[in-house]
């Protein structure tokens, strides 16, 4: 826990590969599923490893961040590693990181870094356990991602969009070159709706490597969806064929699309392109969640928290609030990341709020509530914005905001929305007694 944090960078493969060569190389002991892009990866993550599994085989899961505890980042059969295996884990490469970290340190080099470390672990654990697949989803970009040392037999990239600037670029051409590095030679690459920009460098990645690419909207689609009570009930068009009335208990247009995706990637993991029996898909998708992901945490008034943290989150945020829920006032609680977009961010948000209150959360890198506040008020007007230091005080004042034009009295169409980061929607899950 001491060593450098997730956002403090030094990219390279270099430490990480050297780690692992001295473990054995534990990534080359089972067929992987990579994952990137820039939002939808842990949600799609999810449904990859419950479809694999639900075909009788073991699973590794590693995804990030976690929202409680660092061990829901490596997950063996859909479960997170308990305390005791995770610190077992740990002593277990614990000797050989050290070897790495004195090589990297008399070469003038750092010591390798907390996500590292993590990544270590996992493909570690996975190897011990051992997993016949590992959904690997990465930490950031790709190219010189820690994660990206394993050779993923499938790569998917959910939409690309700009995030992360400080470290991948500026630009969608620069970040999705970045991206595209986890395509290696001769997989399968599975590609979300994107940009024409995105898309092309995507796809001459995948040419360079002699990789076949399923797109989404030529070669995969989501044929249809209809919401329901609970989530959704989709149509998915892969090449093997046609799935429908598939019921997914998650809320939100982007979710079906994220599931198209992880369909048409356990196909060409699993059957080679083939179609895969329609009562398993029914089994695995209907029994999927994403923790944290418009998750209703209470009602009267009903509560929701979603991680959304740039822009084209907090635009499928809308999308599916606007869909799924049918509220006559809804308070917003956010707290978003000083090095984010919180402008565009809270201008996403503005049509589908009330009133606003601004806060902080639990991380250092959290942006301060007075400095939040200036850009809401310039955003929803100052009549809108409130403002607390602390979670809880926002969450008590939304709760009082969203109550008080409550005619009936039992929270019919009154809730609070809890975004603006990961950490925000960990933090209230905690507060809330989901942690």
């Amino acid at each position: 826990m001491d060593r450098a944090p997730e956002h403090d960078i030094d990219p390279t493969l270099d430490r990480v590969q050297r780690v692992l060569e001295l473990l054995g190389d534990p990534q080359k002991a089972y067929r992987t599923v990579h994952i990137t892009g820039t939002n939808g990866k842990t949600s799609t993550s999810r449904m990859v490893e419950r479809l694999v599994r639900e075909h009788g085989l073991r699973t590794g899961r590693f995804t990030s961040p976690h929202l409680t505890s660092v061990t829901e980042r490596i997950a063996i059969d859909g479960e997170p590693v308990s305390p005791a295996r995770f610190v077992e884990i740990w002593e277990d490469v614990a000797p050989y990181v050290g070897v790495v970290d004195r090589e990297s340190q008399e070469a003038g080099g750092p010591r390798l870094s907390f996500f590292e470390v993590l990544t270590v672990m996992a493909f570690a654990a996975f190897a011990d356990a051992p997993v016949d697949v590992a959904v690997v989803e990465v930490g950031m970009g790709g190219s010189w991602d820690s994660t990206n040392v394993v050779d993923g037999d499938v790569a998917i990239v959910t939409p690309v969009s700009i995030d992360h600037t400080r470290w991948l670029g500026h630009t969608i051409e620069e970040i999705a070159t970045e991206k595209a590095g986890i395509v290696k030679e001769g997989a399968v690459v599975v590609l979300a709706e994107q940009s024409d920009v995105a898309e092309a460098i995507v796809i001459e990645a995948a040419a360079a490597k002699g990789a076949r690419v399923l797109r989404e909207g030529q070669d995969i689609a989501v044929a249809g969806r209809t919401p329901a009570v609970g989530g959704q009930v989709v149509d998915l068009r892969t090449p093997a064929g046609l799935y429908t009335q598939i019921f997914l208990p998650m809320i939100g247009e982007h979710q079906a699309h994220n599931a198209l995706l992880a369909l048409s990637a356990t196909e060409a993991l699993l059957s080679g392109g083939r179609a895969l029996d329609g009562g398993v898909v029914e089994a695995a998708f209907g029994d999927v969640s994403s923790p944290g992901r418009l998750e209703v945490l209470r009602s009267s008034p009903t509560v929701i928290v979603d991680a959304a943290h740039n822009p084209a989150g907090a635009e499928a945020l809308v999308a599916a609030v606007d869909e799924a829920f049918e509220f006559e006032r809804l308070i917003g609680v956010v707290a978003i990341m000083g090095d984010k977009d919180s402008e565009q961010i809270l201008s996403v948000l503005e049509p589908v709020l009330a009133e606003i209150v601004v806060t902080r959360n639990s991380a250092e890198r959290s942006a301060d509530p007075a400095d939040l506040a200036e850009i809401a008020i310039d955003v929803f007007g100052e009549d809108r914005v409130h403002s607390a230091e602390r979670l809880d005080e926002a969450l008590a004042i939304a709760v009082d905001l969203a109550e008080r034009d409550d005619s009936v009295g039992v929270g019919v169409g009154t809730g609070v929305l809890v975004t603006g980061s990961v950490i925000t929607a960990a933090d209230v899950r905690i507060l809330l007694g989901r942690g």
